[in-house]
């Protein structure tokens, strides 16, 4: 099913969750830049988690190089520790995760996750499961061009095949594997 968004908004700014882990293969470096750079490409501002570490800056650096508009969200106490990207057109310092998460659903009208971890992961989720409810109406993408996640969408068909999953859930989100397809998902979601 292709639904549309129903706030009927065009896409200004995509919020992208990816990993801040470092020594990550290279492959996800790349794709990281090629997304923010996409993302510029398309006219929108990057919206992200404001660190410079690992695949949070190559998406920033990405979008930075060609003329997108980039703005972080990071808790104080990750400043430090994703290293915070002091280059980004605007920083939003917050309290914690929980304000971090809603404040990217605020100011992003899409939503692209890449690989990363759990923490990733919880951002993809809670955004999902947000649409799913009816909290927001924005596009989800996921790409990944390197099958990091086809486990865990084979755990996800597991869990639907024993009806765990809601009728209706997977039309939420796009599963993509290439960098292209992704921005074309979310732009014909408007």
């Amino acid at each position: 099913m292709n639904q549309t968004n129903p706030e009927n908004k065009a896409i200004k700014s995509v919020s992208v969750f990816c990993s801040s882990a470092p020594d990550i293969p290279t492959d996800s470096l790349r794709l990281a830049f090629d997304i923010g750079a996409a993302i510029a490409q398309s006219g929108w501002n990057l919206i992200w988690g404001g660190g410079k570490a690992s695949m949070m800056g190559q998406v920033a650096a990405g979008a930075r190089k060609f003329g997108a508009k980039t703005i972080g969200v990071i808790p104080a106490s990750l400043k430090t520790i994703e290293f915070a990207d002091e280059a980004a057109d605007e920083l939003h310092i917050v309290d914690n995760m929980r304000n971090r998460k809603a404040k990217l659903e605020e100011l992003s009208d899409a939503f692209i996750a890449l690989p990363g971890g759990i923490g990733t992961l919880e951002e993809f989720f809670e955004i999902w499961v947000g649409k799913y409810l009816n909290f927001h109406g924005k596009p989800i993408a996921v790409c990944d061009p390197h099958g990091y996640y086809s486990p865990l969408k084979k755990a996800l068909e597991h869990l639907d095949d024993h009806n765990f999953m809601k009728t209706g859930q997977w039309d939420h989100v796009d599963w993509c594997l290439d960098v292209e397809t992704t921005i074309d998902s979310l732009k014909k979601k408007i």
